[in-house]
């Protein structure tokens, strides 16, 4: 009698595939719907997706019952589609993460692909499910050669597009006319050495000079201004110049420390809303405004050119621009200068994020001298650009370089002095004075150093954990000193510091270390013994005497803050591009009125001059008129 065999080998059992399935929706709910219910959570929504990403491999490779050609052949065509798509990303997307966002990404799509497969294949006869296998491990793959990214929020969520869709800057260039920039520099007088087109110069350590003062000094091989430049020179006398007002002397104000007096608002929006004066497409980068008058400076990027840019504050009207033939980009941020224009005197002093430090005509935008300390001292450019604007003490200009300081004199771009080397961070030198002595002081991650803005010499420093400082430090009235740490899970915290001078020199001691307020790259503000400023997401207030958190409350993203002192108020622009007043006081989070205003990703610094909000992006820039309050 015939004996009836059943093959019960592990290759002929049915596949197992509720691990797999469980896995792929702890991914679908930890990347899509915590950051949803939780914004907090975002590092939350980055890893834990990549772990049960991780999950589903070890599930189909070791407990999925599927025959060991299937297991083994899955794992090996994974690798083979990440390798081959690797080449044919976009730039933005292969740099994206330091090169590992593709990677992280794919994997979880390949994940969710390898599940989606299992389960609908089952029926299937083993050719046409091992077919399937690999146009579906290939179609999730490819399928990233599709897209760019236009870089990443403060959350760390890209911002993805189609390929083939123009960015803002591309749609920028196609649809500017010809730029206003400087006339070619007339004829030098023989004392004064003539400088080469800017497309060929070469920078070495003896610094461009200015012509003589009766002679412009003008960018080299550029085209005609336009004519409101014209008009400018030609209506505004050399003494006029000299003496005109400035409104907002560069990053963050006069005391680079984000508060306004003698300006009230009324905060009723929704009845007398802040009123658009003019609005305007502008070049990437992270660049805020410096004002003078009727005129506006700020940093952008035009395709291969680094732009300094003067327009009119009443119309948004171009007035000159000043061109580097440089492009500096990454992944991350987008491409574009970093740091703010500062004005002193008839001069304009900008940094790239390259390195290059401009002394400009502040009227005609008329380059008097030009140097790169990046180049000069050594330093490399660190990941996201230098971000640091400079800051004219006296008859110096200092610049912060990734930690380290360089000075240079204002007049002709001589090199004065270095500063301590080592440090890292993108903060920018800040003037304070402490115990009746001025010192520059910088945050450059773990250590946090003061010298002398005269010759460099340093005063003091203290030494924290290691990170990269991005924000600027406070000084309180008792003389103390805020600071503060970052590292690529965003900020660690406050640290109030005692600064002391005896015979012996100086001496810091830390009073508190609070974790109730974490800024990143938001800077915070000092009001009535209280900070405020961005923990991540959400606003937060602590109390400067013990480092306790008051409130936390609002979300706003990744955004910037300024201090309207005269009312106890906060005037917030979102990382959307919305504003918000937000009260002061340490009682209770209280968010007064909130308008929209910009439409992307905004990471720059507002300004007020006079009644007017200047806002602006990496894609346009917009000037509000105030209500005044009655």
């Amino acid at each position: 009698m015939p004996t009836l065999h059943t093959d019960t080998s592990p290759a002929h059992r049915p596949l197992r595939l509720w691990p797999g399935i469980a896995a792929a929706l702890l991914l679908v709910i930890t990347r899509f719907v915590v950051p949803l219910v939780v914004p907090d959570a975002s590092m939350i929504g980055f890893l834990a997706p990549v772990v049960a990403a991780l999950a589903i491999v070890l599930w189909w490779v070791f407990f999925s019952r599927a025959p060991w050609v299937e297991r083994l052949g899955a794992v090996a065509l994974i690798v083979v589609a990440l390798a081959a798509t690797r080449p044919l990303l976009h730039e933005s997307v292969a740099g994206a993460g330091m090169g590992l966002l593709f990677f992280l990404y794919a994997l979880q799509g390949l994940a969710i692909a390898l599940v989606v497969w299992a389960a609908a294949t089952r029926g299937l006869a083993q050719r046409k499910r091992r077919a399937s296998l690999i146009a579906a491990i290939l179609v999730a793959s490819l399928a990233w050669t599709l897209v760019r990214t236009g870089g990443i929020t403060g959350e760390g969520d890209s911002d993805f597009h189609w390929r083939w869709t123009k960015t803002a800057e591309e749609r920028l260039l196609a649809s500017a006319g010809p730029s206003p920039i400087i006339a070619p520099p007339p004829a030098m007088p023989p004392a004064v050495e003539e400088r080469a087109p800017a497309a060929d110069v070469q920078r070495t350590e003896t610094p461009e000079r200015a012509p003589a003062a009766d002679t412009p000094a003008v960018a080299a091989g550029t085209t005609e201004p336009s004519s409101a430049a014209a008009g400018a020179e030609a209506g505004v006398s050399t003494a006029t110049r000299a003496a005109a007002r400035v409104e907002w002397p560069g990053f963050r104000g006069s005391g680079r420390d984000g508060v306004i007096r003698g300006v009230r608002v009324d905060t009723d929006w929704s009845r007398r809303p802040p009123v658009e004066v003019w609005r305007r497409p502008v070049g990437p980068g992270w660049s805020s405004f410096a004002v003078r008058d009727d005129l506006i400076y700020t940093q952008e990027q035009r395709g291969d050119h680094e732009v300094v840019s003067a327009y009119r504050l009443s119309t948004g009207e171009p007035v000159w621009m000043h061109r580097d033939p440089v492009r500096f980009y990454e992944s991350n941020g987008g491409p574009g200068p970093r740091a703010t224009p500062t004005l002193h005197g008839r001069r304009v002093y900008t940094l790239g994020a390259t390195g290059i430090l401009n002394a400009l005509d502040a009227a005609t935008g008329a380059l008097v001298w030009s140097r790169n300390p990046a180049t000069e001292i050594g330093v490399t450019i660190p990941e996201w650009g230098f971000a640091g604007s400079p800051l004219v003490v006296d008859d110096v200009v200092v610049v912060a370089l990734a930690g380290q300081l360089a000075a240079y004199a204002a007049d002709t771009g001589e090199r004065r002095w270095t500063g301590p080397s080592g440090g890292a961070g993108y903060s920018s030198p800040h003037l304070v004075t402490i115990d009746g002595v001025r010192q520059v002081v910088l945050l450059r991650g773990s250590r946090t150093i003061s010298v002398a803005p005269e010759d460099g010499r340093l005063l003091w420093e203290h030494t924290w954990q290691p990170g990269a400082s991005i924000v600027q430090p406070a000084v309180l009235e008792e003389g103390d000193v805020l600071i503060n740490t970052a590292d690529a899970m965003g900020g660690q915290g406050l640290r109030r510091l005692s600064v002391d001078r005896s015979a012996d020199g100086w001496a810091v001691e830390e009073r508190w270390t609070s974790r109730g307020l974490k800024p990143y790259f938001n800077d915070f503000v000092v009001h009535k013994g209280n900070a405020y400023g961005f923990d991540g997401s959400i606003l937060s207030s602590i109390d400067l005497a013990s480092g306790e958190r008051n409130w936390k409350g609002g979300r706003y993203g990744h955004g910037q803050m300024l201090l309207l002192a005269d009312q106890d108020l906060l005037l917030v622009l979102s990382e959307h591009g919305e504003l918000a007043l937000v009260s002061a006081t340490p009682e209770r989070f209280q968010e007064v009125t909130r308008v929209a205003a910009l439409e992307g990703k905004t990471w720059n610094h507002p300004v007020i001059a006079g009644d007017l909000l200047l806002v602006r992006n990496g894609e346009e820039m917009a000037a509000f008129r105030l209500p005044r309050a009655r």
